[in-house]
């Protein structure tokens, strides 16, 4: 049986089980912490604050495994590990268990990051790729919002089950590859392209060093580390903020119906827009981006004060809602204006330097925003997310007005 499935078919099975089980965990994760655990403000903040840097840290020594011994390996182990990280958060109610969960699947996922891209590239002997990737990306997309209505539905009987489900899965994934998951084109990476910490610090030198030669590039990557530096407060405490002091509407359902209503509506509505605007960027020029960017970013801004100011659930839902959506459709937009500008043969190790930042970014503001919401509430700490953001929308102004865009 096992050589009936060929790695094409494992890739697309291992893409769009794992989207679907990290969206079954997601769902609920976070609303376990607020009302089983009784984690506060600052702790939901810390403990995403530990995931990050968890992944920030381990992401070099474990790609030096898949580097060296076994792509197959390095993904197998690191599913084990995802997997026993979100089983054991399932039963513990402890702030500092909880953190070392994070700390535990984070470890975890830096084992598959990039190893099971760089398996199925050695494969495929880097042919057919992109098609492979966008169908992979199609799947993950379905499976993630099967994963909503299906840990929706299953957390109205205990909210902590799709997290255990969804623990026992990640790791009867990683058996299953053990089977079926063929490695015979594996070669050893040579030691100069090793991931290593001093290639790291070496291929950021050289993005930044490409960087500062641009303008353009220097100002957008001061807008990729306000990006960093707003969105994690703000994706940590949004459900809080939403069950905080505000009444949900009279209809008998619990908060685990709505939180998978919102993120379910927000998912379908935004595969729709983002669509809509690959469409709109293929006859988008530079011009029309930076209006489109300032004109996107000023929104975001304005929905993320709106929902830190919302009084009641109607505003703060579809003030969230707004904010979602608008930042999907940025995503794409900012992408393709960065990617534009930059030389075909420096993207990997710029855009590379540009993910580093966006991390630290994250790392840096997590803190501080769970330290506001804990010296006031989470209304000040979402509305301090948007000011972060705000100064944004001035640096797209400042490249429009010089025409770095050019």
């Amino acid at each position: 049986m096992a050589k009936k499935l060929s790695a094409y078919r494992i890739y697309l099975i291992y893409a769009g089980v794992t989207a679907f089980l990290f969206d079954f965990v997601f769902t609920v994760n976070q609303l376990y912490r607020i009302e089983v655990a009784g984690l506060d403000a600052m702790q939901l903040v810390l403990v995403g604050t530990a995931l990050e840097l968890s992944c920030f840290l381990f992401e070099v020594p474990t790609g030096l495994l898949a580097d060296i011994k076994s792509r197959k390996l390095s993904v197998i182990i690191g599913l084990i590990l995802i997997g026993l990280g979100f089983l054991a958060e399932s039963l513990v109610t402890d702030f500092w268990a909880i953190l070392l969960c994070q700390i535990i699947w984070g470890f975890g996922y830096t084992f598959t990051s990039g190893a099971d891209e760089a398996w199925i590239a050695d494969k495929l002997g880097g042919k057919n790729l992109e098609q492979l990737f966008l169908k992979g990306a199609q799947i993950g997309q379905i499976g993630a919002l099967l994963a909503i209505i299906a840990s929706t539905i299953m957390g109205t009987i205990m909210i902590s089950l799709p997290m255990a489900i969804g623990g026992i899965s990640f790791i009867l994934l990683g058996l299953f590859l053990i089977a079926f998951m063929p490695e015979t084109a594996f070669h050893k990476t040579p030691l100069e392209d090793r991931n290593s910490f001093q290639q790291m610090f070496h291929t950021l030198d050289v993005g930044f060093q490409y960087i500062r030669k641009s303008p353009f590039l220097i100002v957008m990557l001061m807008i990729c580390l306000f990006y960093g530096l707003y969105s994690e407060g703000l994706d940590r405490l949004w459900i809080a903020h939403m069950l905080d002091n505000r009444t949900l509407p009279s209809i008998d359902m619990k908060p685990v119906i709505w939180v998978g209503v919102i993120k379910g509506l927000s998912m379908i509505i935004s595969i729709c827009a983002v669509e809509y605007i690959k469409r709109v960027l293929r006859k988008t020029g530079k011009l029309q981006k930076a209006w489109l960017l300032i004109l996107i970013n000023f929104m975001m801004v304005a929905t993320i004060i709106a929902f830190g100011l919302a009084r009641n659930f109607v505003m703060a839902f579809s003030a969230y809602m707004s904010f979602y959506i608008i930042r999907t459709i940025n995503d794409p937009i900012y992408r393709a204006w960065l990617n534009e500008n930059i030389d075909s043969k420096a993207r990997a190790t710029v855009l590379s330097a540009y993910t580093q930042i966006d991390s630290f970014g994250q790392i840096l503001s997590g803190p501080l925003i769970g330290f506001i919401a804990y010296k006031t509430n989470t209304a000040m700490s979402i509305i301090a997310s948007g000011l972060i953001l705000s100064p944004v929308v001035a640096l797209y102004f400042y490249l429009l007005r010089i025409g770095l865009h050019t």
